[in-house]
């Protein structure tokens, strides 16, 4: 079973019910480690979905309600909450994270993504390499862009229709609230041709609702709060 221990204060929560070391030398961003949490034996991940400083903690189904209660007890001095899926999205879009299925399916590829950074050409032959050999981000066809909406409120549901010069071009992906930088996010493949804050068009319901083209991640570019 997981639970997940996310956020600014979630070293110091765990630290009132585990006496094992979730320092940054102690547990090093995307490592894992078994720990013990409020009695409960656990595998410890160092990793985030929501770009704050946080843990997956996996136990066996039959610790799952213990570790809870452990956590959710020693959670209350910092005002902990039980988050749920919408704001899990918020915070991922804030941070640029991509959800597959959503923001990329087979019809894409990792260069179209933004996720060339983790396909390395130089290993031997992989499924999909000879797709890739002479491609970059930058001479991609299309590619997968972080959009904020202009008038600062209206959010968008994903699967709308985005126009550049008033031609349909793309349409968006994933689409959120961010609640941190006060602004409504939407993700989208558009043309290579549309650059970095250009203007664009989301249609919602037959009104077209104007949005920017921005460079992501919005919220912590230099992962400071994941790895801290």
């Amino acid at each position: 079973m997981l639970h997940r221990s996310l956020g600014p204060l979630a070293r110091d929560l765990i630290s009132t019910v585990s006496s094992d070391d979730f320092s940054n030398d102690g547990l090093r961003y995307f490592r894992a480690k078994n720990v013990v949490i409020g009695g409960v034996n656990v595998t410890a991940m160092r990793l985030s979905y929501v770009g704050e400083l946080g843990w997956e903690l996996y136990t066996s189904a039959d610790n799952g309600q213990r570790l809870w209660d452990a956590l959710w007890k020693a959670g209350q001095p910092f005002g902990v909450i039980a988050a749920g899926r919408a704001a899990f999205s918020s915070l991922r879009l804030e941070k640029g994270y991509r959800s597959w299925g959503t923001d990329m399916t087979t019809e894409h590829d990792p260069l179209e993504a933004g996720l060339g950074f983790a396909v390395k050409m130089a290993k031997d032959n992989f499924v999909g390499k000879a797709a890739l050999e002479g491609r970059t981000e930058e001479n991609s066809a299309r590619r997968l862009r972080c959009l904020t909406v202009d008038d600062g409120r209206s959010v968008v549901l994903g699967k709308e229709p985005v126009f550049y010069k008033d031609q349909a071009v793309g349409y968006i992906t994933s689409a959120a609230y961010g609640y941190t930088v006060a602004k409504p996010i939407a993700y989208a493949y558009l043309p290579s041709g549309v650059s970095l804050g250009d203007s664009v068009e989301i249609e919602y319901f037959g009104r077209r609702i104007q949005a920017t083209v921005t460079a992501d991640p919005l919220y912590d570019p230099t992962m400071t709060r994941l790895r801290g």
